[in-house]
């Protein structure tokens, strides 16, 4: 599966679509996930292109509550799909992380901090699309690609500007890629993060 991830767009999709066009461009995709804020944003871009789209809504749409989320089911595994607010994600990722491992998935992808993050934390994948027109890490924007397979999870956070400047991009799974503002992973469902691994997920987390 091919997956465009998105967050934080803010009532504002003109970079979102040039991003898409440009990927839909190179290969199919096989949905879009929008974190939320604003979760209208996420309609809109279904009703101009008609994609499979999976999206939740966020703080500043009105919603502060855990049960909203939605679980993305790949050929790899479950990822559990939310905005961020209600977990806390701005001061720790563990929150989230519980939630998302005891529901048996093996990530999560989430926004609200403005900021591209993708860890592979000894299996379990933290995804953060970041905003792609409300950026918060001197970016010029950010959005991330996921793309699954039965054995692999490959994903890469991706700088608006350097992407769009880029004659190609990834358009296939590529194993232990890099990604610009993150970095590229490989493998499918492995062990559950332990203590050590998951305390170094929080430190990092911290630094937001």
């Amino acid at each position: 599966m091919r997956i465009l991830l998105l967050s934080d767009t803010h009532d504002s999709l003109e970079k979102a679509m040039e991003v898409y066009k440009k990927l839909r461009a190179e290969a199919p995709l096989d949905y879009i996930v929008h974190c939320g804020d604003f979760y209208e944003d996420a309609m809109e871009i279904k009703a101009r292109t008609g994609a499979n789209v999976i999206a939740v809504k966020g703080n500043c749409d009105g919603c502060h509550s855990r049960d909203e989320y939605k679980i993305l089911e790949t050929e790899a595994g479950d990822f559990f799909i939310c905005h961020g607010n209600a977990f806390d994600v701005s001061f720790s990722q563990q929150t989230l992380y519980y939630n998302a491992s005891d529901k048996g998935c093996i990530g999560a992808v989430f926004g609200h901090t403005h900021r591209g993050v993708f860890a592979d934390i000894n299996g379990f994948y933290m995804i953060n699309p970041g905003s792609i027109s409300k950026p918060r890490d001197g970016s010029s924007g950010t959005f991330g690609l996921l793309i699954t397979s039965d054995n692999e999870v490959w994903c890469k956070i991706y700088d608006y500007d350097l992407f769009m400047a880029d004659a190609k991009t990834a358009g296939a799974v590529a194993k232990g890629s890099g990604g610009s503002g993150g970095n590229g992973g490989n493998g499918g469902k492995k062990a559950k993060v332990q203590g050590g691994h998951l305390r170094e997920l929080i430190n990092y987390s911290d630094r937001f």
